[in-house]
């Protein structure tokens, strides 16, 4: 969701879905009443691909990872992003920008307390930029996510100081988000996302940094949302956390936040490793700030440490590192944090890992 994940870079132009649809699961079958607006029925695999009719969507990859010999640890991150330009869609000119993609990666390398990150920008046409609407299939200037047939996920993405080449194997079935896969993320029915969540990926591959290569293995997340319109007009960023849990259970939580630091929404999902899930209502999560670091880039002050209230227990969210902020404004135009993250109970136990998205703090976020 806003995660990815969130909305952010998905930011570049995030927005949301007006209402609910007819959803088929494909993990359970399980179906929602279709929606005021009469959005088509959301079929898999065709819902993996891209939904240009609606004008923000994007396709976000977290995980962490590890070497062996030696257990060079890793935070990662890739995120494809589809952008519809309105004021393009009625020209006829097959140069015309009706579709722009959007792409960011990071290395997130633990021992050297450092963040990686590179970005792409280009319209979609001419074979420089695809999204596919029958299924995950994205490439951008040479970066690439593609779903294959067996459901696996391979990403390649050569970046100026690093290279991804990694696989993603689910591992368990998509979480529906929200209401069967509608999640709200305002208190206007138009504020929302389609939204379905792939946790507890298996991730292994090759991370490579400034030349050295590092055969690696760990786990990973994926979020996919598309949507018409997102933020309420009093909401100037989010904060968001998508934690694959030791146990096999995965918790995502999420708040929209105001000025002056209050929640205009929040929601989130709980699934255990039984596989029983429950959806959060708005007012059920909390999250209150313990400790901020100062970017020296931006001078941007980021609570990196969380006590995070939810129906599924009390955490503490707590940065892998500090600096983990991302400047994108060569593509999206923002800036935000998003990085390596330790979920903890409240004896400081580590109970989960994954990653934590911070925007507007730089500047209020303008989608």
């Amino acid at each position: 969701m806003l995660s990815r994940r969130a909305l952010l870079a998905r930011g570049a132009a995030a927005s949301t879905a007006a209402s609910l649809a007819s959803f088929a699961n494909p993990a359970t079958g399980a179906q929602a009443s279709a929606g005021p607006l009469g959005i088509p029925l959301l079929r898999f695999p065709r819902d993996f691909g891209a939904h240009p009719d609606l004008r923000t969507e994007w396709w976000y990859v977290t995980g962490h990872a590890s070497s062996a010999p030696g257990r060079r640890e890793f935070g990662f991150q890739l995120t494809f992003f589809r952008t519809r330009i309105d004021a393009a869609q009625s020209l006829n000119s097959v140069f015309a920008a009706k579709q722009l993609v959007f792409a960011h990666a990071a290395v997130t390398d633990v021992q050297g307390q450092r963040l990686w990150h590179d970005q792409r920008a280009a319209r979609a046409g001419f074979g420089m930029a695809v999204a596919d609407t029958e299924d995950t299939r994205l490439s951008l200037d040479g970066w690439t996510l593609q779903r294959q047939a067996n459901g696996v996920y391979v990403a390649s993405l050569p970046a100026q100081d690093f290279e991804l080449q990694l696989q993603f194997s689910t591992t368990q079935p998509l979480i529906l988000q929200g209401q069967q896969g509608l999640s709200r993320k305002g208190p206007d029915p138009r504020q929302a996302s389609y939204y379905y969540s792939l946790p507890q990926l298996q991730a292994k591959g090759r991370i490579t940094l400034r030349g050295q290569a590092f055969d690696v293995a760990g786990k990973a997340w994926l979020d996919h949302e598309w949507s018409e319109e997102i933020l309420h007009p009093a909401a100037i960023g989010w904060d968001w956390t998508g934690m694959n849990l030791d146990d096999g259970g995965a918790l995502t939580a999420f708040r929209l936040r105001n000025a002056e630091g209050g929640a205009v929404w929040d929601g989130g999902s709980y699934r255990s490793a039984q596989g029983e899930l429950r959806i959060f209502k708005r007012g059920e999560v909390i999250f209150q700030p313990l400790r901020s670091w100062t970017s020296p880039l931006t001078k941007a002050s980021y609570p990196v440490e969380w006590a995070l209230r939810t129906p599924a227990g009390l955490f503490r969210i707590k940065a892998v590192i500090d600096p983990q902020e991302l400047d994108s404004r060569q593509s999206t135009g923002t800036v935000y944090w998003e990085g390596l993250s330790d979920l903890l109970d409240t004896s400081g136990r580590r109970v989960g890992r994954g990653y934590l998205e911070m925007t507007g703090y730089a500047a209020p976020l303008k989608l």
